[in-house]
This record gives C-alpha cells, sequence and structure tokens, in this order.
C-alpha cells in the first residue's frame, strides 16, 4: 500500500467501524489512512445490500412503514432512499431515453393525490402541492418503454410539457394515441406538427356499477382520427391503461382506499420515477421476455438493482 501523504510504503495497522474498514499507517511519515470508501448513496451510512433490500420492497408494492420494518431500518432511511434513488432514476431516464425509433406511443393519465383530495382542500392550502394530482404516461406498446412520465395537476400547462418532453425523445414518425382529454389536441399539434398520425379512443360506460368499489361496465368504445392518417385499428390506451395497472399494484401510494396515500408532491414524484426506472431496466416483462429496456435497444442485458442504483 502507498502513503496518500508521501506516497511511501505503509502496512495494515488494524481495522475499524461495523463493516470492519482496513487502516494503513506510513512507515516514513508515521501517518494513517483508510482505503477509499464506495459512496453510492450520496453520504448515506446505509450499505449498498440494505439499500437494495429496501428499493426491492418498495417497488414491490410494500409501504414505507412495512418496509422500514421488514428491512429493520428506520422510517426516515427509507424516505431518504425513496428521494436519493428516484431522482437518479429521472436523471437516467432524462439522459437514456433520447433519439428514440418509435413506432406508436400510447399516452394516459393516472389520479393520485397528494395529502388529501381536492374537495378537501382548503383556502390556506397551496392548491398546487396538495390535492389531486396525476401522473402522464407515454407509452411504447411494442417494447413496454415508458419513454417519459410527468407528475402534477391534470391541466393544460402540465399536458403541454409533457408532450414537449416527449417529442424531444422521438426522432422517428410515430402514431399516436390518447383519451379524449381535449388538451392533448393543442399539445401535439404544436409539438409534433399538424400532420401528425393521431387518434383518441372513448370509452363509452353503462350508467350503472355492479358493485359499490366497481367501475362501470364499457359498453363502447369509439377510435376516431385526429390528424394525420392514423391506422384506425392502432388507436388505443389499453396497453398503457394496463401499465397503469401495474402502478396500482406495486406503488404503494397509489393503491386505492387504503392509508399509503402521499403526504408531499416530491415524494410522489420520486416514486413515480423509481418505479418507471426500475420498471424499464430491471423488470423482466412477460410478454417480451426481458426488460422494456433491452427490448428497445438501450442496453445488452437485465439490469439488476445494484447496477441501477450506480447507474443512476
Amino acid at each position: 500500500m502507498t502513503c496518500h501523504f508521501c506516497k511511501s510504503t505503509a502496512k495494515k495497522f488494524g481495522k475499524y467501524g461495523l463493516k470492519k474498514i482496513q487502516r494503513y499507517r506510513c512507515l516514513e511519515c508515521g501517518k494513517t489512512f483508510s482505503d477509499e470508501q464506495e459512496n453510492v448513496l450520496d453520504g448515506m451510512y446505509t450499505d449498498l445490500e440494505k439499500a437494495t433490500q429496501v428499493i426491492n420492497l418498495l417497488v414491490e408494492g410494500v409501504g414505507i412503514n412495512a418496509a422500514a420494518r421488514i428491512a429493520k431500518v428506520n422510517k426516515r432511511t427509507v424516505l431518504n432512499l425513496l428521494v436519493i434513488v428516484g431522482e437518479r432514476c429521472a436523471k437516467l431516464m432524462d439522459t437514456k431515453l433520447r433519439n428514440l425509433h418509435i413506432e406508436e406511443i400510447q399516452c394516459d393519465e393516472i389520479f393520485g393525490f397528494v395529502e388529501k383530495k381536492n374537495r378537501n382542500i382548503r383556502t390556506t392550502d397551496n392548491a398546487v402541492l396538495v390535492g389531486d394530482q396525476y401522473t402522464y404516461v407515454a407509452l411504447d406498446p411494442k417494447t413496454k418503454l415508458v419513454i417519459t412520465f410527468r407528475v402534477g395537476k391534470r391541466d393544460v400547462p402540465n399536458t403541454v410539457d409533457f408532450i414537449r418532453d416527449l417529442s424531444e425523445r422521438v426522432i422517428s414518425d410515430v402514431q399516436i394515441s390518447t383519451d379524449s382529454f381535449g388538451a392533448y389536441r393543442g399539445a401535439i399539434r404544436k409539438a409534433f406538427g399538424p400532420e401528425i398520425s393521431y387518434g383518441t379512443q372513448t370509452k363509452i360506460y353503462s350508467h350503472k356499477s355492479s358493485a359499490r368499489y366497481s367501475p362501470p361496465e364499457v359498453v363502447g368504445c369509439i377510435r376516431k382520427a385526429v390528424s394525420g392518417a392514423p391506422i384506425e385499428t392502432k388507436i388505443s390506451t389499453s396497453l398503457v391503461e394496463r401499465g397503469n395497472l401495474n402502478l396500482r399494484t406495486f406503488v404503494r401510494r397509489l393503491t386505492r382506499l387504503c392509508l399509503g396515500f402521499s403526504k408531499k408532491l416530491s415524494n410522489l414524484k420520486s416514486a413515480m420515477a423509481l418505479f418507471f426506472g426500475y420498471s424499464n431496466f430491471c423488470r423482466v416483462h412477460l410478454t417480451t421476455k426481458t426488460t422494456p429496456a433491452v427490448a428497445a435497444g438501450l442496453t445488452d442485458h437485465v439490469w439488476t438493482i445494484e447496477e441501477l442504483l450506480r447507474a443512476a
């Protein structure tokens, strides 16, 4: 071992800490030092193995408190890991998912809320940070790749920003399908141009529901070409809606009728980024038999959670 200070020879000088980190002493200057420690988690004391366990629990639908009990760590540690890894996954997707050659895109929004629902918002609350929040999702139905997402209110500004970000990631001619939410039309025309192949799918529901908490039955579906020359049989939002079912299942804060809702908007954004990063690079899809990132040619192998932590 070479001394970090005078570059002379150093020998082992015991170990310290729970991780038994090796220390050394220089034979020339007498100073002691230790091996440089890998800092994957931005200075957190949690070791990589424990962090991997916590992240694995979160992406499989376990709540914050339950994850803390199972992994035997503090609740604050779980939340800190969620924020750190979520922000890294957002940056990873922002850099990796560029210059994509995609034939079709399906867009949809999934409902959630922060702290309280809109009907319970008071005049003293910040209506931007609390209340109903939607996650916009753009999916490639062929590879199941989540191209981009955005968390915020279901309004025109967020829709415009979401579609603009989507247009900056795709370099091929695509066909876009959405539901009948009116803000999409102007946003897609502005970002992709008036000749883009774009169609909407509108579902017709019966007025009666089979049970109290069950959605009404779908009795019809209307496909409509809005611009360009979309293939009518490919105008659909079924696969992105199926992906939203995965969100409800594996992101605890989106599970309905439970205590797992988000208390902070920033944590909701981190949770979404973590799930989409994991879903794109780590989770093997049952239909493609590989991850969306491999199917889309973004990587050559299925990533582990540890690889996601290091790369993000």
